[in-house]
């Protein structure tokens, strides 16, 4: 658990005092020995053999000497040495993280905002609670058809991250993108003043990460002082996120599915093969298509082509450039099973994006739709009400059967779904992987399947 957790000592013990089956714990993944784990280990074995011997030998000789304190307490010692050791091997990582990790994570952080400050590349930074990534990979793809670009790496998006990926550039890059990954009040803040943008585009405000900023106001305040770091026109704001819009100022550009910054969205068609749709404003058009799934990508996409005509490429490079966008791994990523199409969207991890994949599998066509998810993670005072309302999102989009993967929140989904007077199938499956890797047993041609967000072993 200690490396599903990516050895960080927070969410461990968080695991550890709230599970109730210790037998369980390699479910969804296995242990990859590593050189720290395999450390780790030999420090436990060693730990409970001396332990061990220690409290045989107490007990022997208390029960020799007729000291039945001494023998009590090799009992006791023995018994108690797995919780114990539990809690003894997060030492090493504080200890290491404080005097070895943290001192030279500050010095390379220091470094980097000097070389960012340094480049006269044009900044631009992605936050928000969901669709960084998407949203990041999209400018990418279609500022690359006129322009040097260098972006962050998969999801890399925190500070160290930031710090790796300035190290590597080569200094003539022209346009280089950040993504800005939020965990904890005041990282946003952080991340600008090290990374210096000129440009930002906030995605969307939704319950995540609420185990470190406790409210949603919190962490919509850290998300914002991005924009406040800017001029208000170098600032994109994803006007279809209703929790953003308690923090928009005059003069930020708002975008969604009709349009942004003068331009209107017309001619919409949507289907399993992407979105078709033309962005027009007075006598200038774009006839855009993109591989990308669902109707939510059209204000990303007609983002692009703002920050692209702004930087100066042409009509032509911009109508290229969104022709090659295409779904990323697992975010709304399609592909064919036994004739069935599935929809892997497991990195999906709010409450927006639940409702934006809920539409999509709505307007499609099929023969039969399922609906697989196991709900939503680090949603803190907001699970119930959450999941309540995803499982009345889900009986709206009417899927022919919605498979529940069975954890702590199952039931508030079932309620949601009661309430909705949903009339489909609804199964509940407590072995997801086994479901997971037999699912060529469960679809037929004709079939669609939506896979919505994971749940990893160290959630209940």
């Amino acid at each position: 658990m200690l490396q599903s957790t990516e050895y960080q000592v927070r969410p461990y013990l968080a695991w550890f005092w709230r599970t109730n089956n210790f037998s369980r714990v390699m479910h969804r993944r296995t242990l990859v020995r590593t050189r720290a784990a395999v450390a780790l280990l030999l420090v436990l074995r060693a730990g409970l053999f001396v332990s061990y011997i220690t409290g045989a030998w107490l007990v022997i000789w208390g029960l020799q000497n007729s000291e039945v304190t001494l023998a009590s307490l090799g009992v006791t010692a023995m018994v108690v040495t797995p919780l114990v050791l539990a809690h003894l091997v997060t030492l090493p990582l504080l200890v290491g993280r404080w005097f070895i990790v943290a001192p030279r994570e500050y010095a390379k952080i220091r470094r980097s905002a000097r070389l960012f400050a340094s480049s006269n590349a044009t900044k631009i930074a992605i936050a928000g609670s969901y669709g960084k990534t998407s949203m990041k990979e999209i400018l990418l793809t279609v500022l690359a058809e006129g322009k040097n670009v260098a972006a962050t790496p998969a999801n890399k998006n925190v500070a160290i991250s930031h710090a790796q990926f300035v190290e590597k550039l080569s200094g003539d890059e022209e346009v280089i993108i950040i993504e800005f990954g939020e965990g904890a009040p005041g990282d946003v803040v952080k991340f600008t003043r090290t990374t210096k943008p000129d440009i930002g585009v906030i995605t969307g405000l939704a319950p995540a990460h609420l185990d470190r900023y406790k409210t949603l106001q919190r962490a919509g305040r850290d998300i914002f002082s991005l924009a406040e770091a800017l001029k208000p026109s170098n600032v994109y704001v994803n006007h279809e996120s209703e929790d953003l819009k308690k923090f928009v100022r005059h003069g930020y550009f708002l975008y969604g599915q009709d349009g942004v910054a003068g331009y209107r969205v017309s001619n919409v068609k949507n289907s399993i093969q992407g979105i078709s749709f033309h962005l027009k404003k007075g006598t200038s058009v774009y006839r855009l298509h993109s591989s990308l799934l669902g109707e939510h990508h059209i204000g990303p996409l007609s983002v692009a082509v703002i920050i692209a005509e702004k930087l100066g490429l042409t009509k032509n490079q911009i109508e290229k450039g969104i022709s090659l966008t295409k779904p990323f791994e697992h975010r709304m990523q399609p592909f064919l099973l036994n004739g069935a199409w599935i929809i892997d969207d497991t990195y999906n991890g709010n409450i927006d994006g639940i409702k934006a994949g809920l539409s999509l599998l709505k307007t499609l066509a099929a023969k039969r739709k399922i609906y697989v998810t196991p709900g939503l993670v680090d949603q803190a005072r907001e699970t119930k009400r959450i999941h309540h309302e995803m499982g009345q999102y889900i009986a709206a989009a009417d899927p022919n059967q919605v498979v529940l993967i069975r954890n702590s929140v199952t039931n508030y989904i079932l309620d949601g779904l009661k309430t909705a007077n949903y009339q489909g199938k609804v199964t509940v499956e407590h072995d997801p992987l086994t479901y997971y890797q037999n699912l060529k047993h469960f679809v037929a041609a004709g079939d669609i399947v939506l896979l919505q967000n994971d749940w990893t072993d160290n959630y209940n």
